[in-house]
C-alpha cells in the first residue's frame, strides 16, 4: 500500500515538474502607434457605406515587413434605453511571416466605449480585404450606431468575423491587397457629443503593402 502511494506522489512531482519546465507560450505584444506612419503602401482598401459623420482621423502603420495577421474589436454592449454606440474601436495584430512571437498592434483613433473583444487571427497569411457592417441614418430623433461589425478575408482564404453588434447590413467586399496584405489602418470618428447621441466609429480604410 505504501510503495502504490509513493508511486501516484512521484508521477503527480514529474507531472508538475513537466508542467513548469513547459509552460504555455504567449506572444510579445507591443503598441506600435504611429512610430512607422512614414511606410509606403501600396493601394488603399475602402468601401461605400460608411456613415457620414465625423472625420478621418491619423494613419496607424504596422512596422515594415509586417502585416495585419488578426484583430480584435472594441464593442460597446446594447445599452437598452440609454445611447448605443456599437463598435468603438478596430486593433490591427501585425506579424512577421508566420512567426506569431512578437507582434504590434495598430488601431488608429478608437471610441470610449465597450470593451475588447477575443483577438482572431488568420490560421495561414495575412487579412487582404474587408466588409463593413453599418446601421444607415436613423434620423434627427433616432440612435445612431453608424458601424457595428466587420468582416476579414485572409490570404490563406478564410474569413472571419468580428464579434460587434448586429445592427445594419454587410456592404459589398473591398477590394483585395494584392502581392501582400493590408498593414495599415485609418479611422472615421465622430467625438464625443456631450450628452447628445454618440455614434463614434462610422467608416475604415486600410493601407496594402507589398510582401516584396
Amino acid at each position: 500500500m505504501v510503495s502504490v502511494h509513493m508511486t501516484g506522489v512521484y508521477l503527480l512531482a514529474v507531472l508538475a515538474l513537466g508542467l513548469c519546465a513547459h509552460p504555455e507560450k504567449k506572444p510579445f505584444l507591443s503598441r506600435a502607434g504611429v512610430m512607422h506612419n512614414s511606410r509606403p503602401y501600396s493601394s488603399m482598401l475602402t468601401v461605400k457605406n460608411g456613415e457620414q459623420f465625423g472625420n478621418w482621423t491619423w494613419p496607424e502603420m504596422c512596422p515594415p515587413d509586417y502585416f495585419a495577421v488578426g484583430f480584435s474589436l472594441r464593442v460597446e454592449s446594447k445599452q437598452y434605453v440609454l445611447d448605443d454606440t456599437a463598435l468603438n474601436g478596430i486593433r490591427l495584430i501585425c506579424g512577421r511571416n508566420e512567426d506569431r512571437s512578437f507582434l504590434y498592434t495598430v488601431e488608429s483613433h478608437t471610441g470610449f466605449y465597450g470593451d475588447w473583444t477575443a483577438t482572431q487571427y488568420c490560421p495561414k497569411g495575412y487579412l487582404i480585404s474587408f466588409q463593413l457592417r453599418v446601421e444607415s441614418h436613423k434620423g434627427t430623433f433616432g440612435d445612431d450606431t453608424a458601424a457595428n461589425n466587420i468582416r476579414f478575408r485572409c490570404s490563406s482564404n478564410p474569413a472571419l468575423e468580428g464579434q460587434g453588434m448586429d445592427w445594419g447590413e454587410y456592404g459589398h467586399w473591398s477590394p483585395e491587397c494584392s502581392g501582400g496584405g493590408i498593414c495599415g489602418i485609418e479611422t472615421k470618428m465622430e467625438e464625443h457629443q456631450g450628452g447628445l447621441d454618440d455614434s463614434t466609429l462610422n467608416d475604415v480604410r486600410f493601407q496594402c503593402c507589398n510582401s516584396q
